[in-house]
């Protein structure tokens, strides 16, 4: 069932719970990710950045899937399909594509263009039903071209989007996309408490959660994280799963190069980090 994320987020702030975002990089990863939520009953997020969009062949072409893949499964959980990452122009082509909510990263803005841009996008997509998340502060790491040094994000500027009515707010505090170094100081709680003083009931979003210790999302969600992202460790679930099947040359048994065969072992083991992460995040049995 397709919505917005308000709903669903604003519910799991309220029952001390997360979402999970899981990004979408083609129909495997789409159908895993939903019939894990069916299953446990758990509403969902279906994260598409801007690259993954592209690799697709544009917004248009995932929207289509996205939608007849949720009746032809049957899929009674709320499902919201989200841009991740997106741009100004992004916004708009996902608002065009049918996308159910959407996202505006101005972090590289000054805040005052960031605020600007917020504004005019939250206007929009409140008009038509949508979800808007911002961003303030940056996440580290590097994610299909959207660099961030990992910034933590200033309280009083998050308030001052928060205050534009957007219906959650990522804002960086220490978190990093893809793996996480050795030398990783952590998440700054300080900085979190800090934020959800000033953004009361506002649900705020962790980025880059694939690898992030379990006691650390769990005092991430005490203090108001609602929603949190994953796409790296879904890829490394894929591509072990999928390397353990060639080189059990599994591909060259019978017609086990037959890609319904050779993606197979990858696409149940995304089922399997997404049950794990979902029964970690608290969202299971929340529909």
């Amino acid at each position: 069932m397709l919505v917005s994320a308000t709903e669903m987020l604003k519910k799991a702030k309220e029952g001390h719970y997360a979402v999970g975002q899981f990004n979408i990089n083609n129909l495997e990863w789409t159908k895993s990710i939903l019939q894990t939520a069916q299953e446990l009953n758990s509403p969902v997020i279906l994260g598409v950045s801007e690259g993954a969009g592209k690799y697709m062949t544009g917004f248009n072409t995932v929207s289509a899937m996205v939608k007849a893949m949720d009746g032809d499964l049957g899929i009674t959980v709320p499902v919201a399909l989200h841009l991740d990452h997106g741009t100004y122009d992004g916004c708009y082509k996902c608002i065009k594509a049918g996308f159910t909510s959407i996202m505006f990263d101005g972090s590289h803005y000054a805040i005052e263009e960031n605020i600007a841009k917020t504004k005019e996008l939250v206007a929009v997509a409140h008009q038509l039903g949508l979800s808007i998340e911002a961003e303030v502060g940056s996440i580290g790491g590097e994610e299909d071209g959207v660099v961030g040094m990992g910034e933590c994000a200033d309280p009083e500027e998050c308030k001052q989007i928060a205050d534009l009515g957007v219906d959650m707010l990522a804002a960086g505090i220490g978190n990093i996309h893809g793996k996480y170094p050795a030398n990783w100081a952590g998440l700054s709680f300080e900085t979190l408490d800090a934020i959800q003083q000033k953004t009361g009931i506002m649900p705020l979003v962790l980025h880059g959660g694939t690898g992030i210790p379990d006691d650390m999302i769990a005092k991430a969600i005490s203090l108001g994280v609602a929603k949190i992202n994953v796409n790296t460790e879904c890829q490394l679930y894929f591509q072990e799963a999928t390397r353990k099947y060639i080189e059990a040359g599994k591909d060259l048994e019978g017609k086990g190069f037959d890609p319904r065969k050779l993606l197979a072992p990858g696409a149940e083991a995304i089922k399997e980090i997404v049950k794990i992460k979902m029964n970690l995040f608290g969202s299971v049995g929340k529909a």
